[in-house]
This record gives structure tokens, C-alpha cells and sequence, in this order.
């Protein structure tokens, strides 16, 4: 028995450190769900989680980025708090005197300047690092006290409140979410793609004679795709709106209350974490940008040997994490729906542990995007775990530290023994 499984595993071709971390996932959950008394694995504590690992899973994916290449950002946290300060001060208290109150266009040009200011900030932080050879440790540790300092001076400490009412749709919650309906055609197209992707990779690897896996098991791993997908779908489904919020939102509608149950569905920062995901995917394997990023990681003097210009690469990198802190800061100011002087505190942690933990590899080269958003569910997962069950947050810092340290050393021992 114990040699057909393995047998059928060796056939799947999967990732044995991939494996690993669903497994600890799954013993995290039926831990927590066992000390909880049932509590946590519920359509309502997986929603919340979802959200929760949201503002962490889209920085995490452009770290992966930023280690590969054999660097680090510390500054990240700070980045999201001070360009979280700067959108909420522009939406609350600049936009509305030009625009009016509740304007359409207040979110987007919001999210517009975030995303400029994040990217600004990032080329600059890679234009040290790359041109001028400051070691990136020492550049994100000065980033990390300047920019919350900077977003402190931004309103003198003071809480920026109430955000536009469309930009807090962002951030989830009750009116968030994509409603049952929507949440189902997008479980459908989400299941299409992912059907189209494998037949494509598939006539790919065909084409210039790679090995093929066994048909049994591309229809294995299509039927375990399309079964998350749609049961993620049929979970988030599962959860109702409570009747206080359907009333506000069908009266704001100026439309009839329903008296059936209406479902949260998929929340909206978690359609931006997948849309993230499949483009950072896109990038890391099918772009010269994302080959080269991995050849740098790899062996930096080969690569620039062979052409590739490390220093712009190290700039663009860099510029494409603060492009993604920027998201992050919509999604974590739009949940909170308001800006305070903490957000974003130690989140440059929380990133580079998912990050970590999901197989990036701290000495370069190796690391996958699906591997640091399954790190960032892991580590929002033990953090909420841990906060349900009563453990105080001092003991919970001690746990996230040991687990992090732990991660790193088991790394080093698979790698070791695969011969990476």
C-alpha cells in the first residue's frame, strides 16, 4: 500500500516541500478547529481569514521577487503605512474641496497617486542599491524608520477618518464581497483558466520534447484544482450577510429588502490577491523580466557576464515592490476604513516569513509566487489560530519567531538534501 502511494505521488510529479506546507496547513486547522470547539474552520472565521492575509499575500509576492535576487526590503511596513497616511489624507481632506464629497473618481485617482508613490519610492531605494552598491539591508532599515517617521509628519499622528465609501469597498467586509452570483462565475472562469493553463503547459512541454505526465495524472491534479476552486467558492457562499447590513445595503440600493439569506460570497481583496498572483506568475515564467530576475538570484556574476544589466534590474525590482506595498496599503486602509499612525507595523516581517516558509530561498535563485501566498496563509493562519484560542500576544510573537526560525532551518535542510 504504503509503495502504490508513493508510486502515485512520484506519478503527480508534486512538489515535496509543497506537500509539507498543506500538510502543516491542514494541522494547523484541525488543531485549532479541535481547541476552538468547532470554531474555526467555519464559512465566517475562513472569510475573515481570507481578508485578513490579504495586504500580507500581495507584498509577499513581490518579495519573493526581491530575495531571489539575492536582497531583502525591511522597509515595506513603513512604506504601506506612509503611503496608506498619504491616500487617506488625499481622499478625507484634499480631493473632496475639488471634487466633492463621495466623488466617483476620489478612489481612483487615489489608488493612482499610491501606486505612483510607491513605485517612485521603490525605483529610489533600487537605484541605491543597484548604482551606488549600499547594501539593501541597510538601505530598507533606513527606509523603515524614515517612512514612519514621514507618515507620522503626514497629519502629526492624528487618525485620517472616514475614507470614500467606494475606496472602503476594497477592503472587504459586508459590502465587499462579490455577492453569491458573481462569486460563482468567477469559481467558473477561475476553473476554465486553470483547465486551459495545464492543456496549454502540456502541448508546451510537448513541443520541445519534454517528458509528459501520465494522463491519469494531469486529470488528478485538474480534478484537485477545479475541487478547490469550487469548494472555495461554495464556503465563501456559505456565509451570510447579517440582516442589519442587508437592510442598509438593499435601502442604499433603493431596491426591495429580500427575505431570503443573502451570502457574502468572495471578498473583494481576495479577487485582488488572485488577479496579483496570476500576473506575478505570468511574470516569474513567461518574461524575460522574470528569467532574468531568476538568473541574477542564481549567479550574479554569470548574469552580468551574459548581458543582463543587474544594476536596472535591482531599480525595477525594487520599484515593483512598492508598486505592490501601494496595493497592500489600499487593501489594509480600506478594511480598517481609516489610516492610522501603526498601520503596516511589522508587516515587513509577516511578508518576509510568508515568503520564507513558502520556499524562497534566503541565499537566491529559487522561489515560487504560489509558495509565499500558501507562507502568508500559514502565518495569518497561526496568528488568528492563536488569538482565538486566548493566547496573549507576547506568547504569540515568541510562536511566530520560533516558526520562523524553524522554517528557515528546515529549508536549509531540504535543500541540503535535495543537492540545491
Amino acid at each position: 500500500m504504503t509503495e502504490t502511494l508513493k508510486k502515485f505521488v512520484a506519478g503527480l510529479e508534486l512538489d515535496t516541500r509543497m506537500l509539507g506546507m498543506i500538510g502543516a496547513l491542514v494541522i494547523l486547522w484541525l488543531s485549532f478547529n479541535m481547541f476552538t470547539d468547532g470554531r474555526f474552520i467555519t464559512p465566517r472565521n475562513i472569510f475573515n481569514l481570507s481578508v485578513q492575509t490579504a495586504s500580507v499575500a500581495v507584498m509577499a509576492t513581490g518579495m519573493v521577487f526581491v530575495i531571489v535576487t539575492r536582497h531583502i526590503d525591511l522597509s515595506v511596513g513603513s512604506l504601506l503605512g506612509l503611503i496608506g497616511m498619504l491616500m487617506g489624507t488625499l481622499q478625507v481632506h484634499i480631493l473632496p474641496q475639488f471634487l466633492g464629497l463621495e466623488h466617483p473618481l476620489i478612489w481612483v485617482i487615489t489608488i493612482v497617486a499610491g501606486v505612483a508613490v510607491g513605485v517612485i519610492v521603490g525605483a529610489a531605494q533600487g537605484w541605491v542599491i543597484g548604482y551606488l552598491a549600499v547594501p539593501s539591508f541597510i538601505v530598507t532599515l533606513g527606509g523603515l524608520l524614515m517612512y514612519r517617521g514621514a507618515a507620522w509628519w503626514v497629519t502629526t499622528g492624528q487618525t485620517v477618518a472616514p475614507l470614500d465609501s467606494n475606496f472602503r469597498l476594497l477592503g472587504g467586509g459586508a459590502e465587499g464581497t462579490l455577492g453569491a452570483g458573481l462569486s460563482w462565475l468567477v469559481g467558473i472562469i477561475a476553473t476554465i483558466a486553470a483547465v486551459v493553463m495545464m492543456v496549454l503547459s502540456r502541448r508546451q512541454k510537448n513541443s520541445h520534447g519534454f517528458k509528459l505526465k501520465p494522463l491519469w495524472a494531469e486529470f488528478t491534479l485538474g480534478g484537485i484544482v477545479i475541487a478547490l476552486i469550487l469548494g472555495f467558492v461554495t464556503v465563501m457562499n456559505s456565509y451570510p450577510l447579517p440582516k442589519g447590513a442587508v437592510r442598509r445595503i438593499y435601502e442604499a440600493r433603493g431596491e426591495e429588502i429580500p427575505q431570503f439569506a443573502v451570502m457574502h460570497g468572495i471578498a473583494i481583496p481576495v479577487v485582488i490577491v488572485i488577479v496579483i498572483a496570476i500576473i506575478m506568475t505570468i511574470i516569474a515564467r513567461r518574461t524575460r523580466f522574470g528569467r532574468y530576475v531568476f538568473a541574477t538570484g542564481g549567479n550574479p556574476e554569470a548574469a552580468e557576464l551574459s548581458g543582463i544589466n543587474t544594476k536596472l534590474l535591482t531599480v525595477k525590482v525594487f520599484a515593483l515592490m512598492g508598486a505592490l506595498t501601494a496595493i497592500a496599503a489600499v487593501i489594509a486602509s480600506a478594511r480598517l476604513g481609516s489610516v492610522g499612525n501603526d498601520l503596516g507595523t511589522l508587516d515587513e516581517l509577516r511578508v518576509i516569513a510568508a515568503a520564507v516558509i513558502g520556499g524562497t530561498a534566503l541565499a537566491g535563485g529559487i522561489g515560487t509566487i504560489y509558495g509565499a501566498l500558501l507562507g502568508a496563509l500559514i502565518m495569518q493562519s497561526l496568528q488568528s489560530g492563536m488569538a482565538m484560542v486566548g493566547v496573549d500576544a507576547p506568547l504569540q510573537s515568541i510562536v511566530v519567531g520560533f516558526v520562523l526560525v524553524l522554517a528557515v532551518y528546515l529549508d536549509i535542510a531540504y535543500r541540503r538534501r535535495a543537492g540545491q
